[in-house]
């Protein structure tokens, strides 16, 4: 498995790795402290390139046979399914089979009182039906690592249906992802007490459907990157989206950061992320 983040051993395996020319070069030299310092030089390197990491996350996939085109984007984007719908199981398939991380997109209900569509958990439900609920979303996607919540303005401020939920992920091994669409979410603070994964997303890329916007909140991503090492955006398959992504997630390696997975990010149950706009 590839190093995505410092990690000693990974450190050790590339020492052992380029021994043999870190030796060369040391004779060369003639100075067995040349040694040690290229060892320092190359790791401090490495270790510098993989620092400031950002995932992101296309949801909304599953409506459209055109979502399909949010698959050619490069790098390693992770894609969340709506369950139950046209397209969302072909599609999530295809990524699964391409080595993308996969998600369930489960709707939540939220204060607006927007349609939920398929698969929504709502605050009338019981612990059976919400688990239920969730049973079959993953029957149709079994190879998902994890869920984020479709809209849920409001069932995300509510602790008992979210212990639920989380009750749920912990049994089959799953993380979530708060989209963060309420900051009064009750989300983390469940998943910490049932000791779930969890991140959230800092920023929305396409709220406003402009190269413009779509840039500013691209170079957003950047800077809170760079400000707390990881960072977490959230977009959607529009084609105003995947055309403006096309030409800028070839950047990031300019500006020092890294595309990961989403799964990359998450490294224990208890890890928190910068605090983030809020938008259903």
């Amino acid at each position: 498995m590839p190093c995505f983040y410092y990690d000693k051993n990974c450190s050790y395996k590339f020492i052992i790795k380029h021994y043999l020319v870190l030796t060369i070069i040391s004779k060369i030299l003639s100075n067995s402290l040349s040694f040690l310092v290229i060892i320092f030089i190359l790791l401090s390197s490495k270790i510098y390139a993989q620092d400031n990491r950002v995932a992101i996350v296309i949801d909304d996939m599953g409506y459209r046979y055109s979502d399909k085109n949010a698959l050619t984007l490069p790098g390693a984007i992770t894609y969340s399914f709506l369950p139950h719908t046209t397209y969302g199981k072909k599609l999530a398939v295809l990524a699964n089979n391409s080595n993308y991380d996969v998600l369930i997109h489960i709707p939540m209900e939220s204060e607006n009182g927007k349609k939920l569509g398929p698969g929504a958990l709502i605050s009338t439900m019981n612990q059976q039906a919400i688990n239920q609920s969730l049973a079959k979303s993953l029957a149709e996607i079994p190879f998902a690592i994890g869920i984020n919540n479709h809209m849920g303005s409001y069932l995300t401020q509510l602790y008992q249906p979210m212990a639920w939920t989380m009750v749920f992920l912990k049994k089959h091994e799953l993380f979530f992802l708060d989209s963060k669409t309420s900051p009064h979410s009750k989300a983390e603070q469940a998943a910490i007490d049932y000791n779930v994964p969890v991140q959230s997303r800092q920023i929305f890329l396409d709220n406003e459907l402009t190269d413009e916007y779509i840039s500013q909140q691209f170079n957003q991503l950047i800077d809170v990157a760079k400000k707390h090492k990881t960072a977490i955006a959230i977009a959607h398959p529009h084609p105003e989206t995947i055309k403006t992504l096309n030409k800028l997630i070839p950047t990031l390696k300019s500006h020092g950061v890294e595309l990961v997975p989403l799964s990359n990010l998450y490294k224990s149950p208890v890890d928190n992320v910068t605090k983030t706009n809020v938008t259903e």
